[in-house]
């Protein structure tokens, strides 16, 4: 379902004279329907630059990077676009939501994109709320008056909110306490049981050991690594 093969990516230095910067080279990576699998290495190995290759963030310099029939490098960018509303969801470790729109809506948003009825859109997102345990009086206010750990559960709510063949997470149990993190958990494993192919960043080890079937050292990709 995700296929990264001999990728490479370096960012130019703008305020640097154009120097550039090679970051990683050779990158592989395949990930089957109902598999999870860990990026791992030290910080600034290429966890996040490499998963926002495959989100179509960052452009990779060569290689291609196949979500399933589409290759992300090489793709228009309506296709990105279709590519997120339809089949790849990401779940960052960061809230971004227009200001004053209700949680309710903020969870329910991805659904209707899809164009299913307002009813069943705000009732799945009413149902994950609540077991993330977000409180019913909370729903219709902006998450962004939420404490840092209201906005990840939020967060987490509208990235499942939808069934994505593929999903990326990002830290997805940080700033969670161990009730609420092991309904994340639950939520992972129930997305892997209805063949959704999974790529995360988890520096819980725990976290990493329940739901994620094998690890990437990303430290492999890196310029000269052997």
């Amino acid at each position: 379902m995700i296929q990264v093969e001999n990728v490479s990516k370096q960012f130019t230095l703008h305020n640097q004279g154009g120097a550039a910067l090679e970051v990683m080279r050779g990158a592989q990576l395949s990930v089957a329907p109902g598999e999870c699998v860990a990026l791992v290495g030290a910080s600034g190995a290429g966890k996040s630059t490499l998963m926002r290759m495959i989100y179509g963030n960052y452009l990779a310099a060569s290689g291609a990077i196949r979500v399933g029939a589409l290759d992300v490098v090489t793709a228009r960018p309506r296709e990105i676009i279709a590519l997120r509303r339809e089949v790849l969801g990401y779940v960052s470790q960061f809230l971004r939501v227009v200001p004053r729109v209700p949680t309710r809506d903020v969870v329910a948003e991805p659904l209707l994109a899809l164009g299913r009825p307002a009813g069943e859109a705000r009732a799945r997102a009413e149902a994950l709320l609540a077991r993330l345990n977000i409180p019913p009086a909370l729903w219709e206010l902006s998450p962004l008056t939420f404490s840092g750990g209201e906005q990840q559960r939020v967060n987490i709510a509208r990235g499942f909110a939808h069934e994505y063949p593929a999903l990326l997470l990002d830290e997805p149990t940080a700033s969670l306490d161990a009730a609420n993190r092991g309904t994340v958990l639950a939520l992972i494993e129930e997305a892997k049981a209805r063949g959704a192919a999974i790529v995360g960043i988890f520096h819980d080890e725990e976290a990493r050991a329940r739901v994620c079937d094998r690890e990437v050292d990303v430290s492999g990709f890196a310029p000269g690594a052997s």
